[in-house]
């Protein structure tokens, strides 16, 4: 059985990733979010990134707004980094919402020292060290549950489907960087306004 890393709650960390591996991502108290990014590196330096997970390119390759079981996640490159291989989580995840960052909180009235997620993708990258993007990518924000109403113009902040121990596996089809955030949103209920840790594995 594979061991469990801590995703702390409210803080980033990442992990390199090997082609073939797959990495497990769970949600160990059913109520967190997971900012999700994943990078390929420059072969003549891996401290630097060369591509990133985008989930523009991921919609459009899919014709989705979440990817489902089989599905590929694309980078900006339109090259595929991973594979959805299962997941119990309910399969509702959110590919539209930018990470939160500091002038988010600041519009939420939570001030501008609230932890987020910009910000913890920069702490996990340069933990294992990896220079930062310039600008932080859009995540794959998994078991975040934000539904596209019938209207089809608006959508609403919810709490998750995902229940206690739920989680998704992603396959590398590449070797990778993969940064998460335990997202630190308590003003609205994305996280039931309680963020907790997570955990993940990899095999």
């Amino acid at each position: 059985m594979a061991s469990q890393t801590l995703i702390p709650a409210r803080h980033g960390i990442a992990t390199h990733l090997k082609a073939g591996q797959t990495i497990k991502i769970i949600n160990t108290h059913g109520t967190q979010v997971v900012d999700t990014f994943a990078f390929t590196l420059s072969p003549t330096n891996l401290t630097l990134i060369d591509t990133q997970l985008s989930m523009q390119h991921t919609r459009a390759s899919l014709n989705k707004i979440i990817p489902q079981v089989g599905d590929g996640v694309y980078n900006n490159k339109r090259e595929k980094l991973l594979t959805v291989m299962e997941d119990t989580s309910g399969g509702i995840h959110d590919t539209m919402i930018a990470a939160c960052d500091q002038q988010r909180y600041e519009e939420l009235g939570g001030g501008s020292e609230h932890r987020n997620c910009a910000d913890n993708l920069v702490e996990g990258l340069v933990a294992i060290g990896i220079t930062p993007p310039q600008f932080t990518p859009s995540p794959f924000n998994l078991f975040m549950n934000i539904p596209v109403h019938e209207d089809r113009t608006t959508i609403s902040f919810e709490p998750p489907v995902s229940t206690k121990g739920s989680s998704i596996s992603l396959k590398a089809e590449v070797d990778l960087v993969v940064a998460f955030s335990a997202c630190p949103q308590d003003i609205l209920k994305i996280n039931c306004q309680n963020p907790t840790d997570a955990h993940f594995e990899i095999y």
